[in-house]
Formats: C-alpha cells, sequence, structure tokens
C-alpha cells in the first residue's frame, strides 16, 4: 500500500493522476471509432495541427485550448473536405494538412523565442504541471464527448461500418463526420498537455487495438478500450515516479507492453483451439460419392474378416461412422 499512497502526499501527482486517469479512458473509447474507421494516422496528424494553432494562439495573446481546439477542429473539417476528391486519399489529405499546420507553428516559434518552454511541453507532456483549471476543462470534455457518444451511438456506429447503408437508411452522414471530428479533435486538445503531440497516436490507438485483439463486439471493445486506456495511463504514471521518467513516453511503454501480452494471449487462445479442434475431429473419416450409381455394392475388405460390407448410399461431404466406431 505504500508504493501506491507514497505518491499521493504530493498535490501535482494528485492532479497529474486525475488527468492520466480521464484522459486515457477518453483516449480509449474515442480510439475505437478511430481503429474501426482505419484512421490511425489521424491521431497524429490533428495533433500536430492542433500544436500549429496552440502556437497561433501564443502569439496573438489567445487560451491555450481555444486557439489549438479552433485550429484543430477546422484541420479536420478540411481533411474531410480535401479527402472527398477521387484523386486525393484521406492519408495524403491528413499528411498535407497538418504538416502545414505543424511547419506554421515551428516558424513562428524560430521568430518568438518566449515559447520554447512552452513548445517543449506541448511536444512532450507536462503532466506535472497540471493546474486546477486544467483539470475543470478536462473533466467538462470528457463529460462532453461521453453524452455525445451516448445519444449518437448508432448514428456513430452505423457511420463507422456502412457509410452508404447509412445514407439509405437516412442518416446524415456528413454531419456525422463533422460531429466526429469535433470529438477528435476535442479529445487531443486536452490530452496535449497530458501526454504531448508526440504520444497522443499511440495512446488513442494502443488500447483499441489491444481491445481488439480481445473481443469481436463493438460494446465489450468500447468497455475494454476504455479500462485500457485509463488503467495503462494510472500505472504509467506511478512508473513515471518512482523511475523518474516522462510520464507520457511511460503511459506509452506501458500499454504497448499491455498490447504485446494481449497478443501473446491471443496467440495461446488460437493455438488451443486448433489442437482442441484436432483433437476432435482427427479421427473422422470422410467420405466422398463415388462416380457410379449410388446403391452399388463395392467390396470392403474388414481387418477381422474378408466378408464384403455393402456401402450405403452416401451424399457429397457427408461423414461415416463416429470417432472410436469402425
Amino acid at each position: 500500500m505504500e508504493f501506491l499512497l507514497e505518491p499521493l502526499r504530493y498535490e501535482f501527482f494528485r492532479h497529474g493522476l486525475w488527468a492520466a486517469l480521464m484522459v486515457g479512458a477518453l483516449c480509449g473509447v474515442v480510439g475505437v471509432y478511430i481503429v474501426l474507421r482505419g484512421m490511425s494516422y489521424i491521431g497524429h496528424g490533428l495533433s500536430h495541427a492542433a500544436f500549429g494553432g496552440a502556437v497561433v494562439g501564443y502569439v496573438m495573446n489567445v487560451n491555450f485550448y481555444l486557439g489549438a481546439g479552433l485550429w484543430g477542429f477546422l484541420a479536420a473539417i478540411l481533411i474531410g473536405q480535401v479527402s472527398k476528391k477521387r484523386k486525393i486519399k484521406e492519408d495524403a489529405a491528413i499528411g498535407i494538412v497538418t504538416t502545414a499546420s505543424f511547419a506554421i507553428g515551428v516558424a513562428l516559434i524560430s521568430r518568438v523565442r518566449k515559447f520554447t518552454l512552452s513548445f517543449e511541453a506541448a511536444l512532450f507532456g507536462n503532466i506535472l504541471g497540471i493546474t486546477t483549471t486544467d483539470l475543470i476543462v478536462i473533466s467538462s470534455v470528457t463529460a462532453m464527448i461521453s453524452l455525445l457518444l451516448f445519444f449518437f451511438y448508432k448514428q456513430l456506429l452505423f457511420t463507422t461500418f456502412d457509410k452508404d447503408a447509412a445514407k439509405i437508411f437516412g442518416i446524415k452522414t456528413e454531419w456525422v463526420e463533422i460531429l466526429f471530428s469535433l470529438i477528435l479533435a476535442a479529445a487531443i486538445i486536452v490530452s496535449m498537455n497530458i501526454i504531448g503531440v508526440t504520444m497522443i497516436a499511440a495512446a488513442i490507438v494502443i488500447p483499441a487495438v489491444t481491445a481488439r485483439m480481445l473481443t469481436d463486439r463493438f460494446s465489450y471493445m468500447m468497455i475494454a478500450s476504455t479500462l485500457i486506456g485509463s488503467g495503462t495511463a494510472v500505472s504509467g504514471m506511478y512508473l513515471s515516479y518512482y523511475f523518474n521518467a516522462a510520464s507520457g513516453a511511460t503511459i506509452v511503454l506501458f500499454a504497448a507492453c499491455v498490447f504485446c501480452l494481449a497478443m501473446f494471449y491471443n496467440y495461446i487462445r488460437k493455438r488451443m483451439l486448433v489442437h482442441e479442434h484436432a483433437h476432435q475431429h482427427g479421427r473422422v473419416e470422410h467420405l466422398h460419392e463415388h462416380p457410379h450409381a449410388t446403391g452399388h455394392e463395392h467390396p470392403h475388405e474388414d481387418k477381422e474378416s474378408t466378408k464384403a460390407i455393402p456401402a450405403a448410399p452416401l451424399s457429397k461431404g457427408s461423414l461415416k461412422g463416429k470417432p472410436g466406431e469402425r
């Protein structure tokens, strides 16, 4: 118990722990939609775009969350609009929009040297510098996204798996895509100070991929990804405290270890299922239809006697006997 209670004596660790718990759960649940949509790269891209917005907001003396949020949301909308062109795929649109936004931020930093410390915090995370205001913002965004995912669960689910069929059933998929862009941008903005721009993509993708290896049901996958995201975030916080390492990197590394364990478990489970299947069906004799007429007596020699056994009519693919029968 001392291992768990000792870090809690410090206020900065308590703030960081609460922030990590909420952000881990948030990234986990949003990551499910990202992974199932095949958009794993967009989390990395939008975090870079939001960084550019944060720098612009700093130069214009605008609140960090406001500047980064507006820029990230506009970048998500722009990516969707550009990728609608048949000649431009979504990954190419992400690369163009997000790298341009990131380049704007770097160019402004080279002009305004005072942003150096905040630049490092945004890139690599500063979870131990979380304030009460940050906790209020994170909890508000987490509650808002949770409500949106609850009320628009069916629309998001349908659009994720079959956008064309969703249109046929009257779902306004364009508005659903805009809503999801808002959700993703908000999740990334509140995660930047916790995990950092360089680690956000991993924090979003790893819990969802790990949950996908453990279950095939969407609802179970969402629950598992949320638990894995929050659990790895809290565990990573404790490890970063005792190993004196960067919190964001430690959280991601611990999540990667959990993913490796899930891969190993999935491999062992499949091997056991294959072995069990072979054990149950290894002695079943599969017979196929003879090319001549059915009912024709064809002598088969029995091992214990030479008495001819008339063949029963067989259909294609039928099974003769059970395991253990002669």
